[in-house]
């Protein structure tokens, strides 16, 4: 059995092993593939296994590669393949989808405490003399915010919601949850379903933590920031064009939005032009949140899981059925 993986460096850049997905078969691993759908039907060859973390494929790819039996994608979202166009072709398509939970939640947390504090900023100022220079025993170059008694609108209240939650609330913060599945159980003296405008409008903090849908895409506009509380902070680690870029930036050029802090863009890499980069008070991280090598093995376990039940004959995690 032939095992191609098209994209594995953002996995594994070294310190994991494939160990686990080699036992199955005759691997290749590639640490990257042109996205050209020639070059992509090329390095797949007669593969009947195939990984894919962000290489496209489209029905295009798949309806020229007649060896292909399945299909893991490394990663939750899957929007990356034709799913309909191999249902129809008769390959399984599996994703991976709760690795990241706890490291997604924590970067996020992150993110605010960056925004409320702006630590690296202010230790750069320390090591470039500005505290040696100054007339007073401390200084700050930004506002330093206190969380406590704040309302923190999270939108898309599914696992990395919750966590995210549960720090969240451990640092006094009130929860305004947007979901369109409720759990009422999760509801407390400090965690309440809203609906989407109020949680427009009550938040101190959004929290993008939606999957991109035709219905979120764009959530983050310029009619939805205007509902929001002057002075609103607004992190995105889920899915880049959640936001209008250009939306987000005349609105921290104006000063609604006070901060801004996202691991995620519209495309990636992130292009010279994006508007953010030229956007003031904000933060922009390379969508690293999934990384830490804790949950990388969790993701390389859970591919190793998915292939395994579908040599068996029970596959798992199937998002094309």
């Amino acid at each position: 059995m032939k095992i191609v993986v098209l994209d594995g460096f953002t996995l594994n850049p070294g310190d994991l092993s494939w160990e686990g997905i080699e036992k199955f078969g005759d691997l290749i691993v590639h640490d990257r593939t042109d996205f050209s759908p020639d070059k992509v039907i090329e390095t797949i060859g007669n593969a009947e296994i195939i990984f894919t973390n962000k290489t496209p494929l489209p029905q295009s790819v798949l309806s020229k590669t007649s060896t292909v039996k399945y299909i893991g994608v490394l990663a939750t979202g899957y929007n990356v393949v034709d799913t309909e166009a191999a249902k129809e072709l008769g390959i399984v398509v599996t994703n991976i989808p709760t690795y990241g939970t706890a490291a997604v939640a924590q970067f996020t947390m992150a993110l605010l405490l960056e925004l409320c504090h702006h630590i690296g900023e202010h230790s750069s100022a320390v090591f470039m003399g500005d505290w040696t220079k100054s007339a007073d025993f401390c200084f700050w170059n930004y506002p330093l915010v206190e969380l406590a008694g704040k309302s923190m609108g999270i939108i898309g209240f599914g696992r990395i919601g919750q966590a995210t939650a549960k720090i969240a609330q451990a640092f006094g913060l009130k929860i305004l949850a947007f979901d369109n599945y409720q759990n009422p159980e999760l509801e407390s003296d400090t965690c309440k379903y809203v609906t989407l405008d109020e949680l427009f409008s009550q938040s101190d903090i959004v929290s993008l933590h939606c999957p991109l849908f035709d219905s979120t895409k764009g959530i983050i506009n310029k009619h939805n920031i205007a509902k929001m509380k002057d002075g609103v902070m607004i992190i995105n680690t889920s899915r880049g064009p959640l936001v209008v870029e250009d939306d987000l930036r005349d609105a921290l050029e104006s000063g609604k939005v006070a901060f801004a802090a996202v691991d995620v863009v519209s495309a990636e890499p992130i292009s010279a032009d994006n508007p953010l980069l030229n956007a003031r008070n904000c933060i922009i991280t390379p969508h690293i949140a999934w990384a830490p090598k804790e949950s990388r093995t969790r993701l390389m376990n859970t591919a190793i899981e998915n292939l395994e039940a579908f040599i068996k004959g029970s596959p798992i995690n199937i998002v094309n059925k």
